[in-house]
């Protein structure tokens, strides 16, 4: 072999000692490397390995139940499975996707955008299925796909109370009713504890408890499950009778001022609310606004005894049923020439009821309306509860003032006026309105003297018998007060001439008064639309339903009622 060829095989010296030096030099820097990141950079890879198999998860915490006033549910929390996946793990096969989105009842389309995303860890792609759709998906045993368990509000009573509770959100939180009222109550405080999770997604051990998830507290209502169901079942049979567009009614107790029933119709199921729109949400009782009409001529009445210038047999001149102010003529259904304060209300008469209202200071009508809660929000701490308009009196004309004493010029809610009416039926004092059960003696304001509440009582269960506009409110066994009302709706700034609002309020017994109930019936279309046709049979059955129930002693005979022929009455001035 040539010197040539033995000089290309021969390696330098210093070639294999620089080989030798920067192989030791590289172990070095991996040496130095692995003592910094173990000794000195702990924290920097324990947390790097926890963010991808340490998790904080939330531990929901129960939803506290609604009760109604003897402890039966009205309102629980069911637990129930949300779906949801790792989008990087998840299947990728075209076949694999389809099943779990045929299970799920989405589309491809949907579910492939919700796992499209892989650099999350975490996307729902169903929550709070059925047990039969969360057993079918476990079946599948697909790749990156899991359960964990949700709780979901569900409404024993359905339809009957859907208004009074309203409902929760996907995350069982409360958005509607007595739900959203109290929600800081019912809601508790979830926890949360840390794990390990496999790739898989699932966990491999429990590391610590963050904190204890808090269960929400129970709340129990003062509504009677029983009436409020009598309640709904007769508004609702009313409303399609009388073809009306809706309807509302209340029931308090007299003693306490608690709600025993709140019904709206037509109402909507809170367990599936796949159709709901936003009328259906609207608590008629609490939210609606509407002219009372006669029922608010118990007050002026009222006013008028109290400040001494009449007495039940006093006489007013309603010549013939028409009073002319200022280009307007207030009429009255039935014209007579003169009446007694008492026939004012028992017949309803618009004319007496204004020449009342003209006979006394316009401060003073003003301060009995507020001061019964007219114009000012209830205090029952649930959502959306409106004031109602009651303008100041500084700015009446006379033919307002004249107007307002029989219902005209001025909005109240069903529940302001149910309140109101507490005045006669306590003898001058007004009761607050309370949801929540307290079975005690509310601390009642007195707006009244009793000698006037009592007088007007005893007019009040004379406008319900024979001769009166309210004679089928009537119940056996109980002696009723009430009064009828009947107005026209307001549309585009004008009064509709063929849309009416029909209501009754009214309170038994009349010798020891319990329970007020108040009716009211929007725009009923079958032919008849006065409160003493429309409304007042709704009172009588709900009112008679209650009192059984309560076992209220009877104060009239167990004799049957003969009822008014066709024409007889019913009919109040509008």
């Amino acid at each position: 072999m040539s010197a040539a060829a033995r000089g290309l095989v021969r390696l330098p010296v210093w070639r294999a000692r620089v080989v030798l030096v920067l192989l030791v030099a590289a172990f070095a820097v991996l040496a130095a490397r692995s003592v910094y990141l173990q000794a000195m950079r702990t924290g920097f890879l324990q947390e790097k390995g926890d963010a991808r198999y340490s998790r904080v998860i939330e531990m929901p915490a129960t939803r506290g139940r609604i009760l109604d006033r003897h402890g039966d549910a009205l309102a629980v929390s069911t637990p129930v499975k949300s779906i949801w996946a790792i989008p990087a793990d998840a299947p990728s096969t075209r076949a694999e996707r389809n099943k779990l989105a045929a299970l799920l009842g989405v589309s491809l389309r949907e579910l492939e955008r919700k796992l499209g995303d892989t650099s999350r860890d975490f996307v729902y792609l169903k929550r709070q299925v059925s047990p039969e759709i969360a057993d079918a998906v476990e079946r599948l045993a697909l790749s990156g796909v899991h359960q964990h368990v949700e709780f979901r509000r569900y409404y024993p009573a359905g339809e009957v109370t859907a208004h009074l509770l309203g409902f929760t959100g996907v995350d069982d939180a409360g958005q509607e009713g007595v739900e959203l009222a109290y929600q800081a109550g019912l809601g508790g405080l979830p926890g949360s504890k840390r794990v390990i999770k496999d790739r898989l997604g699932r966990i491999v051990e429990d590391v610590e408890s963050i904190r204890a998830a808090q269960a929400g507290r129970d709340l129990t209502l003062s509504i009677d499950s029983k009436i409020q169901s009598l309640a709904f079942a007769a508004l609702k049979e009313a409303v399609a009778q009388h073809r009306a567009k809706a309807g509302a009614l209340v029931v308090l107790d007299v003693h306490t001022g608690e709600v025993l029933a709140l019904a709206n119709a037509p109402s909507y199921n809170p367990n599936n609310r796949a159709r709901l729109t936003g009328a259906q949400l609207r608590n008629r009782v609490i939210t609606d606004l509407f002219e009372p009409g006669s029922t608010l001529k118990p007050f002026t009445v009222a006013l008028a005894i109290e400040s001494g210038k009449v007495t039940p047999r006093t006489l007013i001149p309603t010549p013939f049923g028409r009073l002319t102010m200022a280009n307007y003529t207030i009429r009255d259904v039935h014209p007579l020439a003169v009446m007694s304060v008492a026939q004012v209300l028992q017949k309803s008469s618009n004319v007496g009821a204004a020449k009342l209202a003209l006979a006394l200071p316009r401060e003073a009508m003003w301060d009995l309306f507020r001061r019964v809660g007219f114009g000012a929000v209830p205090e029952l701490g649930f959502p959306g509860a409106a004031a109602g308009r009651l303008r100041h009196y500084r700015t009446w004309r006379p033919i307002e003032q004249a107007t307002m004493a029989y219902g005209h010029g001025i909005s109240v809610s069903l529940m302001q006026l149910a309140r109101a009416y507490t005045v006669f039926a306590r003898d001058g004092e007004l009761v607050p309105v309370v949801l929540v059960k307290t079975g005690a003696a509310a601390a009642a304001e007195k707006v009244l003297s009793a000698e006037a509440a009592r007088a007007v009582r005893g007019m009040l269960e004379a406008a319900v018998q024979p001769g009166g506009t309210g004679p089928r409110a009537r119940i056996m066994g109980w002696r009723v007060a009430g009064k009828t009302g009947t107005a026209h709706k307001q549309e585009n700034g004008a009064y509709a001439a063929d849309k009416y609002l029909a209501s009754f309020v009214g309170f038994a017994p009349a010798s020891a008064p319990r329970l007020v109930v108040a009716v009211m019936i929007d725009e009923p279309a079958a032919g008849e639309h006065y409160g003493g046709t429309v409304a007042a049979p709704v009172f009588a059955q709900v009112m008679q339903g209650a009192l059984r129930l309560l076992g209220v002693p009877h104060d009239a005979p167990l004799e049957p009622l003969e009822l008014p022929g066709e024409g007889e009455e019913a009919k109040e001035s509008t």
